[in-house]
């Protein structure tokens, strides 16, 4: 039932991705006749590692934190209780809501002039967390966002399982946190790396928020990429191909390590 759903986004991933490869080694360009060359690799070569790394060390901070926020989120909803019904409620609100949307009002809740910043009266002595060296804002913006996805997939997933097994190790005196590590972390956990997964490679490859709320330098991969596909050089459309090709293949890297992962889990086998 999912194979023309499926086949659709094969093929438009697949076409994006051969058009930015085929426009990065020369093969489509805007000018000029087709050539293969990797010149427009070895254009940013000198730039090109910091922004991988920062663009993996933001994508690594923010799946973290919102894994942590996630994870402990699903633990108050599958309770049942009130709290978990508006823990759920919230959640499911802030997953509709655009990135671009949700950086916009964390700029105005952490920035230097921001709400916090006067209610706090901290005035200069407030933190640069909006283009501070940290990326804060960043990290911020992603984790609340994604940690609301998170959390929603691992309720899911705990849903179906968790409560026989929750009941049975009570039953047979196992205390809270023995019953978390024993029963609702293994349960989740396939359910966790999917969805870490998923957050990991969508914040690797997102522009938006590091452009809004980010340093003008060094930039993340995502926003150079964005930078040098608007330039007004003719020269600068492949290498931000080439730029998109890298992202592309450091996400693949991350799912293929994933599923590499996911593979050892026992609940998954």
């Amino acid at each position: 039932m999912a194979a023309p759903a499926v086949a659709v986004a094969a093929f438009v991933v697949a076409g994006g991705l051969l058009t930015a490869t085929a426009q990065s080694m020369g093969l489509m360009p805007l000018v000029g006749s087709p050539a293969l060359t990797g010149e427009a690799y070895g254009a940013r070569a000198a730039e090109l590692p910091g922004a991988v790394g920062l663009s993996l060390a933001i994508a690594a901070a923010s799946t973290i934190a919102a894994v942590i926020i996630g994870f402990a989120a699903a633990l108050v909803i599958v309770q049942g209780r009130w709290c978990g019904r508006v823990v759920a409620a919230v959640s499911t609100l802030t997953i509709p809501f655009p990135h671009i949307v949700g950086a916009a009002s964390v700029g105005l809740l952490l920035s230097d002039s921001g709400l916090l910043a006067r209610w706090s009266g901290a005035g200069e002595a407030w933190p640069a967390l909006v283009g501070g060296p940290l990326w804060l804002a960043v990290i911020a913006d992603y984790a609340w966002k994604e940690s609301a996805f998170i959390a929603l997939v691992v309720t899911g997933s705990l849903l179906t399982r968790s409560t026989a097994y929750d009941e049975t190790a009570a039953l047979l005196g196992a205390g809270r946190l023995r019953r978390l590590r024993h029963v609702l972390v293994p349960l989740s956990l396939p359910a966790l790396i999917v969805s870490a997964t998923i957050v990991f490679v969508y914040t690797f490859g997102s522009y938006e928020v590091a452009w809004l709320l980010g340093r003008p330098y060094p930039e993340p991969l995502p926003v150079m990429a964005l930078r040098l596909f608007g330039s007004a050089s003719l020269t600068s459309r492949p290498e931000a191909a080439a730029l998109a090709v890298v992202t592309t293949l450091v996400s693949f890297a991350a799912a293929a390590a994933a599923f590499g992962l996911l593979r050892r889990v026992p609940l998954w086998r």
